[in-house]
């Protein structure tokens, strides 16, 4: 669980990870281990990056579809 010294990874280490998992043809698991990070972020980086490609599952939105929503939303409040 999330605890008071949860790390953070930079937008490049997160970029490179993902690079590792698509190019070396290994599993996210595997990548993980060798990087010495939770399977689970990892997991979660590259189910947003192939999402953000539109190559996620049916239903999960793209970050530009995120985003849209965001400003969407921040409209409706904005005018009720």
């Amino acid at each position: 669980m999330g605890g008071k010294y949860t790390k953070r990874y930079t937008e490049e280490f997160k970029r490179d990870a993902i690079a590792l998992v698509d190019s070396l043809g290994k599993t996210v698991t595997a990548v993980a281990r060798e990087l010495g990070i939770s399977s689970e972020c990892l997991r979660g980086w590259y189910q947003r990056a192939k999402a953000e490609r539109g190559e996620g599952q049916d239903g999960e939105l793209t970050g530009a579809e995120r985003e849209e929503l965001k400003r969407l939303r921040r409209e409706n409040r904005e005018q009720q």
